[in-house]
Formats: structure tokens, sequence, C-alpha cells
């Protein structure tokens, strides 16, 4: 039987940290910034995890 491959598009959107967490990208980051306020603007910089178990799952099934 041949190898299960891997989602292309979810390995291109989550990365698997060392500590197991599964990284993502944030939305509304790419344009048209200077409507959106500083706070908003800093908060979307910090890194994000998903903290959801189910969907975690999910996503190492696809990715590996």
């Amino acid at each position: 039987m041949p190898k299960m491959k891997s989602v292309k598009g979810a390995v291109k959107r989550f990365k698997i940290k060392k500590s197991g967490k599964i990284k993502r990208g944030t939305a509304f980051r790419s344009h048209i910034l200077t409507k959106v306020d500083g706070a908003h603007h800093r908060a979307n910089r910090s890194p994000k995890y998903i903290t959801n178990n189910a969907d975690a799952a999910k996503i190492r099934e696809m990715i590996i």
C-alpha cells in the first residue's frame, strides 16, 4: 500500500513547534493597514497557536 501524502495546503499554513504546539498564521495582515488601529496591528504581530485539540489532531494528521 502506498504512503499517505501530506496535504500541501496544510503544510504551507501550519508549523509544528518543538513543544508540540501548532503555529498558525493570522488573518487581515496583508494590505490596507493604514486604517487599522495600532492595538489591532500589534496584536496581529504576535504568534498564534491552535488551541482546539480536535482541530490540532486533524491538522497533525494532514501534515504528517
